[in-house]
């Protein structure tokens, strides 16, 4: 059986999603972030070096890196479900937006994160003005604009099909939730973005989805 380290609010959330939709069993270790810094605890470091989450073992061997365990899972345990025939165009969909959640979509929104934490953190008054002009500056030269093309492009995809590799459900619709989630909870609106407003709908209304939530526990993104 295939255990998941799971890490609350993380991205650890999408493999327990994936694991639902498959209709796998699977055991979860359940770990809680310091309520002070919101780091992981020490104890992950007893599965993996890093430290990080997610984290699967099964039969003996651990896994790191959401998408290289989506990859193992579905070559492991999918049956031919949840990922496109290779060689055709929507598997070459379905292979980039699985590298692209974790490669294109996360470093910005993971620097928009510290940027806001940046702005809010306790310092003297004089300093604030400083950290301000920094973090709009950053903002202004690269963030703003990067998020903006890489939600533009997904809105523009996500206008051509119901899911991200045509119109079958994929384990690349699994790994994209997260970004699309946290900028939504972040930036993002339906008025500006509909059609991943609408993609965002479909996917919190899967069965399996919800199943996972309850299983994982309270999910708060990107605050």
């Amino acid at each position: 059986m295939i255990t998941v380290h799971h890490l609350n609010n993380s991205r650890s959330q999408r493999i327990l999603w994936l694991l639902e939709e498959l209709g796998l069993e699977y055991e979860i270790k359940h770990y809680e972030r310091d309520a002070k810094t919101n780091l992981a605890p020490a104890s992950l470091k007893k599965v993996h070096p890093l430290g990080k989450s997610p984290v699967i073992e099964d039969g003996g061997r651990v896994f790191a890196e959401t998408g290289a365990m989506i990859d193992y899972i579905i070559d492991q345990h999918g049956e031919g479900r949840l990922r496109p025939t290779p060689g055709t165009k929507e598997f070459d969909a379905y292979r980039y937006w699985l590298h692209a959640a974790e490669g294109s979509y996360m470093p910005p929104l993971v620097m928009t994160l510290f940027l806001n934490k940046m702005e809010t953190a306790p310092m003297p008054f004089f300093v604030r003005p400083v950290a301000k002009k920094l973090t709009n500056g950053v903002r202004d030269a690269y963030l703003n604009h990067t998020l903006k093309g890489l939600f533009d492009f997904l809105e523009a995809e996500l206008g051509k099909s119901e899911w991200l590799a045509d119109n079958e459900f994929s384990a690349a619709d699994v790994i994209m939730s997260f970004p699309m989630e946290g900028f939504f909870a972040r930036a993002g609106s339906a008025k500006q973005f509909p059609n991943i407003a609408h993609f965002l709908d479909r996917i919190h209304a899967r069965p399996a989805y919800k199943t996972a939530l309850e299983r994982g526990g309270p999910y708060a993104l990107m605050r």
